[in-house]
């Protein structure tokens, strides 16, 4: 009897399993094929970071590069840059939400690492970035050298600044938030001597603020990549294919432009 019902519960063990595995090859699809089913691409961007995702309190419109981005990716693969779906991430949400199927890439100032790209697949570089410091003009804080200890230094959650600063500045008190604008509010009331993340994120918090300044020049260097989930090449030769238009054509130069207010770097 035993032996009957050990058998059973092996039997009854593998039968689950095997539909697990029924139901999960629906995971194995393109983003490019679901995107046709549903005639809607999802992307995930930020809505808190001037010149890349930032969202109007008003019209409730989010508009930056990488929205920008996201419009040319929906127009390309759905032939309709309104067939897109903009959901919010922060540094910390926007692999689980990947991961989940809560959105079909993500488009947020996302650095390309070795240790992201254990979760996800990257595309070529669409931005090229660089970590700085943001201070009060006046400020004592001039270079990542005068990070010491008793200086407090702002970041956010689940970015690679966050670990860059611990990394190069060990004896300063890092405080993490939750996203820029936080981090932004915080230094503003005086929380923190500086705040730190990529050049291009900081010239967006100096528009907003003239009282404030990028100090120190760039200490890392942080290539942007638009992710997808692990295996989904279909949807990262896509988006490959058009980063490469976008450049030979003179759009991406002229989106670049339009937001970060000079001409991309000469290669």
């Amino acid at each position: 009897m035993l032996k009957r019902r050990t058998l059973m519960m092996v039997v009854c063990m593998g039968l689950l399993l095997f539909l697990a595995a029924c139901g999960g090859g629906s995971s194995n699809k393109s983003a490019v094929e679901t995107a046709k089913e549903k005639d809607k691409l999802v992307i995930g961007v930020k809505f808190d970071t001037n010149l890349f995702g930032l969202k109007d309190p008003g019209s409730g419109d989010v508009r930056g590069f990488d929205v920008d981005m996201a419009k040319a990716i929906a127009k390309k693969l759905l032939g309709d840059e309104n067939k897109l779906e903009l959901k919010e991430v922060t540094s910390k949400t926007r692999i689980p939400m990947l991961k989940n199927g809560d959105i079909d890439a993500i488009i947020a100032t996302m650095t390309i690492t070795e240790e992201r790209k254990q979760q996800v697949d990257f595309t070529d570089v669409y931005f090229e970035a660089g970590q700085s410091l943001l201070v009060k003009k006046g400020s004592s804080v001039r270079s990542i050298e005068d990070l010491k200890s008793g200086v407090k230094v702002l970041a956010v959650k689940g970015s690679t600044s966050a670990k860059n600063v611990k990394e190069k500045a060990p004896e300063a008190e890092v405080l993490e938030f939750e996203n820029y604008q936080e981090a932004f509010t915080a230094l503003k009331s005086g929380k923190g001597e500086a705040l730190t993340t990529d050049n291009a994120i900081l010239l967006g918090m100096m528009q907003q603020d003239s009282n404030f300044e990028m100090v120190g020049g760039n200490f890392t260097d942080e290539p942007y990549g638009i992710a997808v989930r692990k295996g989904d090449e279909q949807l990262v030769k896509l988006i490959n294919d058009l980063i490469k238009e976008m450049k030979a054509n003179g759009e991406y130069d002229k989106l670049y432009e339009q937001w970060m207010g000079q001409k991309p770097p000469a290669k």
